[in-house]
């Protein structure tokens, strides 16, 4: 392989990543009004879940902590 094919092929590969970059953004479609709703449900869940999550295990690793921290 010469150097020249070796610069050809380096010089379509931001071609190739610009053309199938554009063919997604061509299928790509805004949400309608009920798949955002769904979306920003399951987000707004998520955040409540993993809130729920944290604020259990710093419930927990308080006296847990202090027990050790008193032992000592």
């Amino acid at each position: 392989m010469s150097s020249t094919d070796q610069l050809q092929e380096l010089a379509n590969v931001p071609k190739e990543f610009f053309k199938d970059g554009q063919q997604f953004m061509n299928r790509c479609t805004k949400p309608d009004k009920r798949e955002f709703l769904k979306i920003s449900q399951a987000v707004g869940i998520g955040f409540v879940v993993m809130g729920a999550i944290g604020y259990f295990v710093k419930l927990i690793h308080i006296p847990v902590n202090n027990i050790l921290v008193g032992a000592a």
